[in-house]
């Protein structure tokens, strides 16, 4: 290994003779004849010191796979250790003591795989494009196995050829990253110098930051055909369908076929898609006027997503895209949201057959996708056609531009009608800190024909210290994307935002404070204003990760019809001035019971809210089992009446082993008076291939009331699902 004078290092790969035994004890000879390399930089909570723990780290490689291993010493003992998750791809995953490793396969500087354990063997993947919001979805077929030693513990991962894009042939030359989470210290360290102001597990998705790595004699890609079938059998009761069914017994079989055509070029085909092993969705409290933004969680659409975010992430000076983050406000609208797709109005369409094209060909990234959708009789869904057409070129070193086409041949706003949407986005990264980007779109529905354009500029300076940024957004009022998401539409936005977060050496216990300052400016087609919001906010984070939150906020808005938020409460149409105040305290998720307490005082249009929250709530009762419960509590009182919103959940997840869990998510909430249940197993039975058995129901508590005396059933299932995986 050799590290230049910017930080910058180098490594070469080892290449072995025979295949290395999976084991995680490292007591092969290759870790006797080749020294470990070490030289790990903290990022927190000593910028640019060297890591408080001794790390020796392997890079290996044979004909099938490149493989990874790390000797992690840590003077606690490992009853101190944070520990205490097993299943793949959690959020709690990085929260404990782990190692990981990121490639850049193409040596582009802006993609990549990412990888990592924690010491009971619990392990995760994700990938990354343009640098933009990580895809935890992806799932490779990779092994890991962990072990201890006198003053620490071990890793050893082994990752397929298969499993991964790049270019083959001899002396090959990738970038690498390595991460290690000592979080018992909360202490980030990485291989190669990282950003400040990023946080601490998001510095690996800074691709541009990576080191190299020299030597790699790599296999040709061949085929890269799989094939993954399923079969599948269910027992449904749907008392909303007419006619109602019960106890309605099926069965159904279908599958995914892949081929990889380049080796960064792969075509995907599902027929007879069916994602009955899915999570249902997290309920949520809407007091706003404006539409919810739900995830997507089916495999099919979240694989080789970030190549179909239009002016979202890529070249994010703060790393990540999406709502909130630099990849745009809450309120910009979505040109392609797949839930579009074999979803409606709560109900799920069949999806009979679809077709996808992504990845890259030299500087331009390619993504084609069309779906035929079936029918659906209770949401009233005629059989869809849904195409989107994705393309970006890399251009200077961190920035991109790009287009997006997307069409639907059956409008969901005129019937017999179709929509398309179109558009051009641009994404630069400049410095280390510095980001510009915007977008120009149309659409075209059958029916409309006003004001259907949408742009944004959009610009980010955001070292550790300081902060500025500003925003101009336009949504039309005929502004229709029906392949996207769109939450409010006739508006102008305008946002502006400075921050100054010193790090204080004199308070020990103190990390950061942050002082930041928000406005918040919307216009609508009329010229009027209809939003506008003023906030101040004050953040503590303390050395042991909790965050201490004050943020106060003055609101006016423009209610041009009345609105209501409850059943039996009216706000009458007009100009509303009111003011509100927020205090929130996060715990550590690191810690053993971890979570955000929040209270919300003050006014809320011609009334008064108080509200109650715990979310991202975490008790880790054994390093298998944990439970996650959330509430929301929120008491509002108008002039037109009172009314109290109750939201309730708990998840529950017990893991076997790394590749076996269950899990159980029960939820209520006032709004629709729906109690729902979710409980899945889930078991890989061999890598890639996996056994599901899934029970779903939802009841109407609305007959609890004395005159019903009863809880009303609207649907149940109870599915057994098996897949099994192909490769060639």
């Amino acid at each position: 290994m050799a590290r230049d004078a910017d930080g910058k290092s180098t490594l070469r790969a080892i290449k072995l003779a025979e295949p290395l035994r999976l084991d995680g004890a490292l007591d092969e000879a290759v870790y006797k004849t080749a020294p470990g390399f070490g030289g790990m930089l903290q990022i927190a909570p000593r910028y640019g010191q060297p890591s408080s723990e001794k790390t020796e780290i392997w890079v290996m490689f044979d004909g099938d796979y490149i493989y990874v291993a790390a000797r992690c010493w840590d003077a606690a003992e490992p009853g101190k250790w944070i520990a205490n998750e097993m299943r793949r791809d959690t959020n709690q995953m990085r929260n404990n003591d782990h190692f990981g490793v990121g490639f850049d396969t193409f040596y582009d500087r802006r993609s990549g795989f990412m990888f990592y354990a924690n010491p009971i063997g619990g392990f995760s993947d994700y990938s990354i494009v343009d640098e933009g919001q990580p895809n935890s979805d992806w799932n490779p077929v990779w092994s890991s196995r962990t072990g201890r030693f006198e003053g620490g513990w071990t890793v050893e991962m082994a990752i397929p050829f298969k499993s991964l894009r790049y270019t083959s042939g001899p002396g090959q030359v990738w970038g690498i990253q390595f991460r290690r989470s000592i979080r018992h210290k909360n202490e980030w360290t990485y291989w190669t110098p990282v950003p400040q102001n990023m946080q601490g597990p998001m510095a690996l998705n800074r691709v541009s930051s990576y080191g190299t790595v020299v030597g790699l004699d790599l296999p040709p890609a061949g085929r890269n055909i799989e094939i993954k079938s399923y079969a599948l059998g269910k027992m449904t009761t749907d008392r909303l369908q007419q006619p109602a069914t019960s106890n309605d017994r099926d069965g159904d079989v279908g599958g995914d076929f892949k081929y990889g055509v380049t080796a960064n070029l792969t075509a995907d085909l599902t027929v007879n898609t069916d994602f009955a092993q899915v999570e249902i969705d997290e309920q949520q409290v809407n007091l706003t006027r404006f539409n919810l933004f739900l995830p997507e969680k089916r495999e099919f659409f979240l694989e080789g997503r970030g190549l179909f975010d239009f002016a979202r992430g890529g070249a994010g000076a703060g790393g990540g895209g999406g709502p909130g983050g630099f990849g745009g406000s809450s309120d910009q609208p979505y040109l392609f949201y797949s839930r579009r797709i074999g979803l409606n109005r709560g109900r799920v369409v069949p999806i009979d057959v679809g077709g996808r094209l992504t990845g890259k060909l030299g500087r331009y990234g390619i993504g084609v996708m069309n779906i035929q959708a079936g029918d659906e009789s209770v949401s009233a869904t005629p059989g869809t056609n849904f195409t989107v057409v994705r393309a970006k070129r890399d251009i200077l070193r961190r920035s991109t531009i790009g287009a997006m086409f997307t069409n639907r041949n059956q409008s969901s706003l005129t019937a017999g009608g179709s929509n398309q949407a179109y558009g051009v986005d641009a994404a630069f990264g400049f410095y280390q800190n510095v980001s510009l980007g915007g977008y120009y779109a149309r659409t075209e529905t059958t029916g409309l024909g006003g004001d259907a354009e949408s742009f944004q500029g959009k610009f980010d300076w955001v070292p550790d210290r300081y902060g500025v940024r500003a925003e101009v957004l336009k949504v039309g009022k005929d502004f229709n994307p029906e392949v996207g998401f769109l939450r409010r539409t006739d508006f102008t936005r305008s946002f502006a935002s400075a921050r100054f977060s010193p790090r204080p050496r004199s308070m020990r216990r103190v990390r950061k404070f942050t002082f930041e300052g928000l406005f918040e400016y919307y216009e609508n087609g009329a010229g009027a204003v209809e939003s506008r919001q003023q906030t101040g906010r004050f953040n503590v984070e303390l050395d042991n990760s909790d965050v201490l939150n004050i943020e106060a906020n003055a609101n006016y808005d423009l209610l041009v019809v009345p609105f209501s938020p409850a059943a039996g409460a009216i706000v009458p149409s007009g100009g509303y001035h009111y003011n509100d105040v927020s205090l929130s305290y996060n715990m550590g998720q690191q810690r053993r019971l971890s979570g955000n307490v929040g209270l919300q005082l003050g006014e809320y249009y011609d009334g008064t809210i108080t509200g109650l929250t715990f979310s991202q709530g975490r008790f880790s009762i054994l390093k298998q089992l944990s439970v996650e419960p959330r509430v929301t509590l929120n008491r509002i009182e108008l002039p037109s009446g009172a009314f109290t919103t109750k939201q309730f959940g708990v998840r529950s997840d017990y893991a076997f082993s790394p590749r076996m869990f269950a899990s159980a998510l029960l939820q209520y909430s006032s709004a629709d008076r729906t109690f729902s249940s979710n409980v899945r197993f889930r078991w890989e039975y061999r890598p890639g291939s996996e056994f599901f058995v899934v029970w779903t129901d939802e009841q109407d508590t609305h007959p609890l009331e004395p005159s019903r005396g009863r809880i009303a059933l609207k649907n149940r299932a109870f599915v057994v699902k098996m897949t099994r995986l192909f490769r060639f």
